[in-house]
């Protein structure tokens, strides 16, 4: 169903069955597949790319133009996985050279007034509470939950099923598994509900739990903590997965909560 009130560009591909209402603006060298429903007010730019039976709330501005002074008109994308939400005035700006895309996955709740920026990537089931603004090249993996109101910083990386507290500052990368609060952002345990709930066996998040403690509390520097994790603690998915986020973080991981 198309409204009579919106412009849609002749180039736009659009699957028959997507619901646009009225004062839409779709622009060229867009995709929108079946089951998708624009609200009123919506504009999306050249680039997007938006999959099946989302549900797009009044407002929101998809693939606007990167935020970047280095962005000088590069062909580039803003895609949108299948069954996302994305609520009211949320804007997501398309890439830049660095990785020519911006994502959000599928499955995921982008809630009201949210930004994320150039060539950041949001994996699958991923949900952000109201105003959180995401930096440029941004890196949240699939599950984590960010509360509301939240700041990342450029060229974080949030590892899966985190959860962190409202109104954090994040400036540093979060391992998965865990949740951040406190300010500074610090490590404040283990995801342990968000884990049962997706399935995790009361086995698997106690492995995950002495991981962090060897991490956290044991006051050994991360080298010398992976290193022991390595030699004393099984060899699994999970285990694998936190060591691996470690060593490759960019910026450092969170730090241990001090009580200070």
């Amino acid at each position: 169903m198309r409204q009579p009130l919106a412009y849609i560009h002749p180039d736009a591909q659009i699957a028959p069955n997507v619901v646009i209402e009225p004062f839409v603006t779709i622009d060229k060298n867009v995709v929108i597949e079946e089951g998708t429903r624009i609200g009123s007010n919506v504009t999306i730019f050249e680039g997007a790319r938006i999959g099946k039976n989302c549900n797009i709330f009044p407002g929101a501005v998809i693939s606007g133009v990167p935020q970047d002074l280095k962005f000088h008109g590069e062909n580039s994308v803003a895609i949108i996985g299948d069954n996302t939400t994305i609520r009211e005035c949320v804007t997501i700006n398309r890439g830049t050279a660095s990785k020519s895309k911006t994502v959000v996955g599928s499955n995921c709740l982008i809630m009201a007034y949210c930004h994320v920026a150039h060539d950041s990537i949001l994996g699958n089931n991923v949900i952000m509470s109201n105003a959180v603004q995401v930096a440029g090249e941004v890196q949240i993996d699939d599950f984590a939950i960010i509360g509301g109101g939240s700041l990342i910083h450029q060229f974080c990386h949030i590892g899966s099923h985190v959860m962190i507290q409202g109104g954090s500052h994040i400036n540093k990368d979060v391992p998965p598994f865990v949740k951040a609060g406190r300010n500074p952002l610090s490590y404040a345990g283990i995801n342990s509900i968000g884990l049962r709930r997706r399935g995790f066996s009361n086995e698997i998040i106690r492995d995950i739990q002495e991981i962090y403690r060897f991490l956290y509390l044991s006051g050994l520097n991360n080298t010398d903590a992976i290193e022991r994790i390595e030699a004393e603690l099984p060899a699994s998915k999970e285990r694998d997965d936190i060591i691996l986020f470690v060593r490759n973080s960019q910026r450092g991981i969170i730090k241990g909560y001090s009580g200070l």
